[in-house]
C-alpha cells in the first residue's frame, strides 16, 4: 500500500472513530463514514468490505500489536523490554483500550460487547494457541479449542465491562492480575501459532 492509500485508509478509520464518539455503532452508516472522510463510495469499498470489516480491522491492528514478537514502546507504556507472558499481554491490551478509548469503546459497547468478542475470539482462534500448565495440561488438551477460546474471550469481555463501570480507574496491571487469577493456573501462555 502506497502512502496516499495509507492516508486514505487512515482518513476512513479516523472518520469512523469520530462518528463513534458522537453516535452508537448501529446508527452509523457507510454513507456517513464516506461523507465524514470525504472519500468516494468505491474508495471506501476498495479498503473495507463493510462497516463491520472496518471495525474488525481496527481491532485486529490492536491484537496484532499486542501479540507481535517485537513490541515497540508506546507513549504511556513500554512492553518492549518485558518478557511476553499472558499477564503482560492482557495488561498491554488494557493500556491501549484506556489510552485509545475513543478508538475502541464504541465497538466494545456495541451489542454489549458482542462484536468485540466476535473479533477477539476469531483472532484467538486463527492466530493464538493456548499453552496449558500443570495438572490442567491433559484436561485442556481434551477440550475443543473453540470452547476454551470462547470461554477465555467471554471472561475477557466481562472484565472489560467491569473496568468500564469502574471508569477505568483501576490500573491496567491490577485488572490484568484479577483476570489472570481467574484463568491461572490452567493457562500458562498465549502463543502465536506457527
Amino acid at each position: 500500500m502506497d502512502r496516499r492509500q495509507a492516508r486514505t485508509r487512515q482518513a476512513i478509520i479516523d472518520a469512523f472513530v469520530n462518528l463513534l464518539d458522537k453516535s452508537s455503532y448501529e446508527k452509523i452508516s457507510v454513507k456517513e463514514i464516506i461523507d465524514t472522510a470525504n472519500v468516494g463510495r468505491s474508495t471506501f469499498y476498495s479498503h473495507f468490505e463493510t462497516k463491520d470489516d472496518l471495525a474488525c480491522q481496527i481491532c485486529n491492528n490492536l491484537f496484532e500489536h499486542i501479540f507481535s514478537h517485537v513490541i515497540p514502546p508506546c507513549s504511556t507504556h513500554n512492553f518492549s523490554e518485558v518478557e511476553p507472558s499472558a499477564e503482560t499481554r492482557i495488561t498491554h491490551i488494557l493500556y491501549h483500550l484506556r489510552d485509545k478509548r475513543k478508538y475502541y469503546l464504541g465497538i466494545i459497547k456495541h451489542e454489549d460487547g458482542a462484536l468485540f468478542l466476535h473479533f477477539f475470539r476469531d483472532f484467538m482462534m486463527k492466530r493464538i494457541s493456548i499453552k496449558a500448565t500443570g495438572v490442567y495440561q491433559e484436561m485442556i488438551q481434551s477440550m475443543p479449542e473453540d470452547f476454551m477460546v470462547n470461554s477465555l474471550a467471554s471472561s475477557f469481555i466481562g472484565m472489560i465491562h467491569w473496568w468500564l463501570k469502574d471508569n477505568m480507574q483501576t490500573p491496567p496491571e491490577t485488572v490484568a492480575k484479577y483476570y489472570m487469577t481467574l484463568i491461572n493456573p490452567a493457562i500458562a501462555e498465549f502463543e502465536a501459532k506457527e
